[in-house]
């Protein structure tokens, strides 16, 4: 990589944390008021990712209503318990020094509620490492990757988008790069696969938090 980028927008889960226990106990807890048994949390393991009540809507064919309640019960859940039921990647407070040490400005651009984001960061004493943390709005009015990116660029007066990059696990991250004008990193140690990040388009893919690290020096 010969490219001297000075912003890294850092999506986090799948990408600092690895939130499978927290997410999937939400969903289960929120399908259990729509009488949908679970066998296995890895069942909803799509879930971790996207925004979530377009995955309610894709995988459980829910109404836009249904939708609706089932967002609300996974928040009863993860507003309580499902956030702190959640792992730092081993290497990832490394990576985030080394680029700190490097002059790079890091940002959070998740599509998890902003003030979640912001919680799970202060819980696991990562808030340090982060000039700014977007995220998506509690009601809605912001969700998508795309629109979470242009929110982290716009708040921050990024104008030139040659020195930004987007790292994250699934295609929407990808996909909300190229939507915005940036080029991006996909990492396989998180929930998404090869051929998805390259079918998204990811200008780099890296298997571990080590090749990402020797990538951006």
């Amino acid at each position: 990589m010969n490219k001297d980028y000075r912003f890294l927008l850092l999506d986090l889960d799948g990408t600092i944390t690895d939130p499978m226990v927290g997410i999937t106990r939400s969903v289960e807890y929120a399908l259990s008021h729509f009488n949908i048994k679970v066998n296995h949390l890895e069942e909803l393991c799509p879930f971790i990712g996207p925004p979530l009540k377009d995955s309610f809507k894709e995988f459980y064919h829910f109404t836009e209503e249904q939708a609706d309640i089932a967002l609300k019960k996974y928040r009863e859940y993860f507003a309580v318990k499902g956030m702190f039921e959640n792992n730092v990647y081993e290497g990832i407070e490394e990576f985030l020094q080394s680029q700190i040490d490097q002059g790079r400005k890091l940002m959070i651009a998740t599509s998890k509620p902003e003030p979640f984001a912001k919680k799970i960061l202060e819980y696991f004493k990562l808030d340090h490492y982060f000039s700014f943390v977007g995220g998506a709005t509690l009601d809605g009015s912001r969700s998508t990757k795309t629109d979470v990116i242009r929110y982290v660029l716009e708040s921050n007066q990024i104008k030139d988008l040659s020195r930004v990059i987007m790292i994250g696990d699934r295609k929407h991250d990808i996909e909300g790069a190229k939507n915005n004008g940036i080029d991006s990193i996909g990492v396989l140690y998180g929930y998404g696969d090869k051929a998805e990040l390259e079918s998204a388009g990811a200008d780099y893919i890296v298997g571990y938090i080590k090749e990402l690290t020797r990538l951006l020096s």
